[in-house]
This record gives C-alpha cells, sequence and structure tokens, in this order.
C-alpha cells in the first residue's frame, strides 16, 4: 500500500529505510523524499515508524542509559572554558 502518493513511496520501502536506521519521519524524508512534498503522509510514517523502530530510543525506554542525554552533556560547553581562556 502505498504511504506517500505524492513520491510513490510504499509502506515496505517505509519499513526498509527504518530497518536501515531511518527511525524518524526526518530521517525517512531524507532517505526517499517520502513527506517532503505535500506532507500528508507524515503522521502515517509516524505510525508505521512506532515506538520500537528506533535503536536509541529502544535503549533509552528500556533505561539502559539516556543516549541523548549523555550526548548533549558531552558537548556543553565547559564552565571553565573562559577561565581557561583568561590563563593563556
Amino acid at each position: 500500500m502505498y504511504v506517500c502518493s505524492c513520491f510513490g513511496i510504499t509502506e515496505q520501502q517505509v519499513r526498509e529505510h527504518a530497518d536501515k536506521g531511518a527511525c524518524t519521519p526526518r530521517k525517512i524524508a531524507s532517505a526517499c523524499k517520502a513527506g517532503t512534498d505535500c506532507g500528508s503522509c507524515v503522521r502515517r510514517i509516524q505510525a508505521l515508524l512506532g515506538r520500537g523502530a528506533c535503536p536509541r530510543r529502544e535503549l533509552a525506554d528500556q533505561g539502559e542509559g539516556d543516549v541523548l542525554a549523555a550526548e548533549v552533556t558531552l558537548m556543553a560547553p565547559s564552565a571553565s572554558a573562559p577561565d581557561a581562556a583568561r590563563a593563556a
């Protein structure tokens, strides 16, 4: 069955892209353009992806660690960075 009639993308194609790591509507759009024209298929894509389609989300749901929070923490500037710059 077609999910995106604008680009002729089927449910099976969405699932295949999800299996390869496109686990959000935005990543599906990058992989095959579904959802980038009229947008009427985005909710259907979300429904196809469901809660368990993304391995990172599954880890967070299982309490195996909040991957995103860890990444944000690692990327945040250090509070001592201005002090280090002044010392140089």
